[in-house]
This record gives structure tokens, sequence and C-alpha cells, in this order.
């Protein structure tokens, strides 16, 4: 007795499988593979419509509804992958047609990759025709709707409970990368660390990376071994895109697994979007792997809201005073806030700069002064801040107007607002560790002059900060 799909599941029937289901959906952009599949399998009796490339695959099945669709994994403008997953998500298909997923490719990653995506079967190139048939035939071959259910009852892939769980609750930040403008490698970085801008938050059962620097190549490796077979679900938040702040990204590992979601959220730039200036990065001759080829829940938004939520987290943007569409993030969570502003030029010091135009006039002053008085605001009473103190005061006088801060600036801002904890960031690439310890003890000496309790330290890849809740 055969297996056949039906609404609520399967059921018996009297026909074979391989007489009973006659159409079939060939994607494939090589023509030899394409023709050689199409003929086998209408000498096999089946009726076969053909796309070379993913989206006309899509539009073909959602028009044509076929039983069957044997779709290639790298195929231009949407991957197998993507495939896969667009019409496991669309209710349109009742039933869900089989899907096979064909490869040149033998590596195990790809055929995992492939059925978490939601494909039936994987087979590699050269298909043998006999092979196909017999796979399409078979009662007891895996299908959609008879694939295995997760081994935690009621917990779907889907489901981001066990992640939150895994999470935590506790409000936790640790640095990934803190360097500003280009990674510095080296002797003289190892204690601060070389890496450009990257911070992990951990916080109600949430996962939030702030910036994409080269950082989040490790943190990405650390997420996989971590994790491992449970699902990730994390926001990524770009403050913008400049290149320090999005260069990692191509490295991230879990955006190359298909049971992962991954949600990249930032400004629309001067000149292109957030997705296109992402994508571009990763466009031949760059980078050998295209963004449309990351087989994870890809999802990139570009966002002009400066109030929203990540779960139970509030999260307030801020535009900083650097070149081009550039935030601050404010993070209220349960035990306590955070504030990322990692490029930022205080207001007042730019316009005190003797060769600004019109700076000292008093008109000009007095804007200065309430666009600082605004940032105070934002960072206002904040359990952990971390700014952009590129410069001492004396580097400043020389990259006026380059859209970075100085450590004077940015601990007097602190103090005036009672921040707890203020880290210092975007190290400059020609800070070595020794100039970074004494901006950092130069920064407490100016906390004790101004008679404030704030709590500064220079931001150390690899470190840590857990906020205690307020007893």
């Amino acid at each position: 007795m055969a297996l056949t799909f039906c609404h609520s599941g399967l059921k018996t029937s009297p026909s074979p499988r391989f007489e009973a289901v006659k159409s079939a959906l060939v994607i494939d952009d090589d023509p030899i593979v394409s023709n050689v599949l199409v003929q086998n399998l209408q000498e096999a009796g089946w009726s076969v419509h053909e796309a070379n490339c993913g989206e006309d695959g899509l539009r073909l099945a959602r028009e044509k509804e076929p039983d069957v669709i044997i779709c290639d994994l790298l195929m231009p403008r949407m991957n197998g992958y993507q495939f896969c997953r667009e019409i496991r998500n669309d209710e349109k298909f009742s039933p869900q047609p089989r899907i096979v997923v064909i490869s040149c490719s033998n590596y195990a990653t790809d055929r995992e990759g492939s059925l978490a995506a939601g494909a039936d079967d994987f087979l590699t190139k050269p298909i043998k025709s006999t092979e196909l048939i017999h796979i399409l035939s078979q009662e007891s071959g895996t299908t959609f709707f008879r694939k295995p259910t997760p081994d935690l009852p009621g917990i779907t892939l889907a489901d981001t409970r066990v992640f939150s769980q895994m999470v935590g609750s506790n409000t936790r930040v640790r640095f990934w990368g803190v360097r500003g403008s280009i990674p510095t490698p080296g002797p003289s970085t190892m204690k601060y660390g070389g890496n450009t801008t990257c911070v992990e938050v951990r916080a109600d059962g949430q996962l939030i990376v702030l910036d994409a620097g080269t950082g989040i190549r490790q943190l990405g490796r650390e997420l996989m071994n971590e994790f491992q077979s449970q699902p990730i679900f994390c926001h990524v938040l770009i403050s913008h895109t400049h290149w320090d702040h999005i260069q990692g990204f191509p490295f991230f590992m879990p955006a190359y697994d298909p049971k992962n979601h991954i949600t990249v959220m930032g400004y629309e730039g001067a000149r292109q979007g957030l997705q296109a200036t992402l994508s571009s990065q990763m466009e031949s001759p760059y980078f050998p792997v295209s963004m449309q080829q990351m087989p994870s829940n890809l999802n990139i938004e570009e966002t002009s809201d400066t109030e929203f939520h990540i779960g139970p987290i509030e999260i307030t943007a801020f535009f900083a005073n650097h070149p081009g569409v550039c935030v601050g993030y404010r993070l209220d969570t349960r035990q306590g806030s955070i504030v990322f502003l990692p490029d930022n030029e205080p207001h007042s010091r730019l316009r005190m700069a003797p060769n600004q135009e019109n700076a000292q006039s008093l008109e000009v002053l007095e804007y200065a002064r309430k666009e600082d008085e605004k940032l105070i605001e934002f960072i206002q009473d904040a359990d952990v801040v971390i700014m952009d103190a590129q410069y001492d005061a004396d580097e400043y006088k020389s990259y006026i107007g380059w859209g970075h801060g100085c450590v004077d600036d940015v601990v007097a801002l602190a103090v005036i607002a009672n921040v707890k904890k203020l880290y210092l960031f975007h190290h400059d690439p020609d800070h070595d560790d020794a100039m970074i310890d004494r901006m950092e003890e130069w920064a407490n000496e100016l906390v004790a002059n101004h008679g404030g309790t704030t709590v500064v330290e220079a931001a150390r890849e690899g470190v840590s900060c857990v906020i205690e809740p307020a007893h």
C-alpha cells in the first residue's frame, strides 16, 4: 500500500505513489543538467516545468503547484536554502510539495543545511536518472510531513523559548571588538585588542549584537560552539555603515547555518540603503560568497523609528554627531540600561575650535550647548555607557571635524549625566596598550576633579560586565 499526501497528513491509496504524482518542477541554471532531468522525468511519465533561477522557480511553483520540486542548491538570485524556506513558509501549498535539492557539492554541511531548510532529499550531481526515479517512487522516503519531531517535545525549530532560556535574563555586556578605523593586531595591542567594533548584549532572554566589525567573527564562533544544534535568534544593531562597523559581518558563522535567525537593523545611508551597503561588500571581486548565499534566515530591516522593542527590551536611537547617518543605541532592560555610542564628536568642543567658521558666536555656542544637553539626557543615569573617546585633548586639535570624541569631554558628559560606569571606546589605531592605559588613568583623575562617582575603564576585548539589579 502506497502513501500519498493529504491536507491533514498521510492517507493510504490503492495506487502507487510513482503513478499518482505526475507534476514536477526542475530548477537549475545549468541547461545541460536541466535538460537531462526534464527528459528523464518525461520519459517516466511526469509533466515537467522548468526554471533557470530560484526566483522564476518560486513563481512557477506558486502558479503550477507541482507535486515534486527538484532544485539546484546554488542558483542565481535565490539559492536552494532560501527557496526551501519560501516554500515551507507559504501556506498556499496544501499539501506541501516534495523538495529534492541537488548540488555539485558533496559537503556534509550542505546536505544538513538543505534538510534543515526544508528539503526532503539531497542528491549529488551528476544525478543518475534511475536513482532519482527510485527515490521519488519510494514509500519510505523522507517527506516534509514525515520529518522527525524535535528532541524537545512541544518546541519547534521556530520557537525561541529554549534559546531565550539559554541566553538567560541577567543583563550582561561583553566586548568583542573595541578598536576604531582599522584592525590593529600585534604585540602592542594585545591587552586591549585589535578588532574593530562589536559588543554583545544578553538581557531578558534576548541576544543583541551592537555593530559588526571584525570582532563579530570570534563572537560567531563562540555562539556556534555554545548553542550547537539549538537555533540562534539574534538582532544585530548597526550604528552606521562605515567599514570598521560592518566589515566583520561576512565572517559571522551563524549567518551560514540555515537553522539560525539573524535580524540586522540600521538606518538608511546617504547614497544607498542598508541592505545594498551590507551586500555590496560581499560582491565579487571583494568576497567569494554573496549575501544572497548566506543560508540562514537573514532579515535586513531598515528602520526610521527611534524607539522600538526587541522582546521586552526598550531600544532608543540617538543621532550622533558623525559624518553620514550614524546613531547610538540605548537599551533599557529589566535590570538596567546600556548606552552604545561608538562614534560621536561633542558639539561644544567642535564649535569652540578656532578654525570653525562662526564657531565662537554666542548663537552657535548656545546651539552646541543644547545639542550636548540632548546627549546628556540620552545617557542620563545609565548603568553602562560605551562611548567614543578616540583622542586625548592634544590629539583632538589635529582631528577637529572627523566625528570622534575627546576623552576630556566624554568624561565630563558622563559625570554630568550621573553615569555609573563609562567605557572608553573606539580606540585609535595608533594607540598602543600603554597609551590607552594613560588615557584610562587620566579619565579617572578627571572624574575625581569633577567630584563625580562614575567608574571609568578602557574597553578591552573579552571583558564582560554584568549589571546587578538595583536593591
